[in-house]
């Protein structure tokens, strides 16, 4: 094989500048995340790939990127046989496969049996449970038991059922499995949660920090609510509407401790806080909020890591939805996280209010 002299430079040349460039750390790392957003060819084969193709590593020096896969056929490459860069990713085709699974759950009256749903997606049983898990962030198991309970819930707030009919109609087989989960799928039981919560007492009071008006509340399982705005009226009527019909009262002197100790928190984030929750939500929601309880004071997480660290490495915005829906803010910190390039993107009580709290944390913990 001959080499001209002047072509070696060349490429010795060009090489610390793709091995500087942050796209070939994710060709080496084959980013799966990465799929979609460039492609990268090789000079020696012919052929482009996508970051996350599997063969081997290429030189450095015979790497171009391309920033779509026409961009790379114009400049005379064909598609990788291994990586297939013109054909969804191996994450999308999951989506889409594990997408319709869900809803041959949503429409079935019984939880379809794990063999069921695999035999369905055309995997085997394992790798199927890993697959869903991967997607969702949940087992097929949780996932079937997260959308019964939303059918029970529907039924019993429209009244149109009795609340045995509500359980046995949404797929329970067991009225006493469910009673034992009420507590957490509905925070009360199933009669309380039909009636608004009448037969619940939410103890609550409203006060001022430096982020404006604050509200607290409390059932008799611990803080369910605490909640930041400018109105302190809004404020109530978000509350009420929260438990329409429970009964709301005005906190004692122990509680107004309570209180006093949260907004002592909010000003002074090093101080810690330890307080009884009463946290309601879907099993992923419940995953999210777990996640972002480990987040340290000072610290942040952006939603594509809490994704990863719930194993739902494609879940950022289903985590960013989890985050919006939290209605205990500080106690389960969302404002710890951020989107990928470190900004604050958004925060259910503003996003001035976010980047206030984590400066109070990051000032606290220098």
């Amino acid at each position: 094989m001959n080499v001209s002299a002047s072509s070696v430079p060349a490429a010795r040349a060009s090489q610390p500048a793709i091995e500087n460039d942050p796209r070939w750390a994710m060709v080496v790392a084959r980013d799966r995340r990465a799929d979609g957003s460039f492609y990268y060819s090789v000079a020696t084969t012919g052929v482009y790939c996508r970051p996350s193709c599997p063969s081997r590593l290429a030189r450095p020096a015979n790497v171009r990127f391309h920033a779509t896969a026409a961009d790379a056929e114009r400049a005379g490459f064909r598609p990788c046989r291994r990586c297939r860069p013109t054909q969804p990713s191996l994450e999308q085709q999951h989506a889409a496969l594990i997408a319709g699974v869900c809803r041959v759950i949503d429409a079935s009256e019984t939880a379809p049996s794990l063999a069921t749903l695999a035999k369905r997606a055309g995997l085997s049983p394992y790798h199927f449970h890993r697959v869903f898990k991967a997607v969702t962030g949940v087992t097929p198991k949780a996932y079937a038991a997260g959308r019964r309970s939303a059918r029970v819930r529907r039924a019993l707030e429209s009244g149109a059922s009795r609340v045995t009919d509500a359980i046995y109609d949404a797929g329970f087989n067991s009225g006493g499995r469910f009673y034992e989960a009420s507590d957490t799928v509905l925070g009360m039981t199933p009669t309380a949660y039909r009636a608004g919560g009448a037969n619940a007492e939410i103890r609550f009071a409203v006060g001022e920090c430096s982020l404006g008006a604050i509200l607290v509340a409390q059932s008799a399982k611990g803080v369910c609510a605490i909640l930041l705005g400018d109105d302190p009226a809004a404020l109530v009527r978000e509350l009420q509407d929260r438990f329409p019909r429970a009964t709301l009262v005005g906190g004692d002197a122990a509680f107004e401790r309570s209180i006093a100790q949260i907004v002592g928190f909010v000003e002074r984030p090093s101080q810690g806080l330890d307080l009884p929750l009463d946290i309601r939500g879907t099993a992923f929601q419940q995953r999210v909020w777990q996640a972002l309880r480990k987040i340290p004071a000072g610290s942040t997480a952006s939603y594509t890591e809490i994704a990863r660290r719930i194993g739902m490495p494609t879940g950022a915005r289903a985590v960013a939805q989890a985050c919006s829906a939290n209605p205990i803010a500080v106690a389960i910190p969302c404002h710890r996280v951020v989107s990928r390039d470190g900004s604050l993107s958004g925060y259910r009580w503003g996003v001035e209010r976010k980047k206030r709290l984590i400066e109070k944390e990051q000032g606290a913990r220098s």
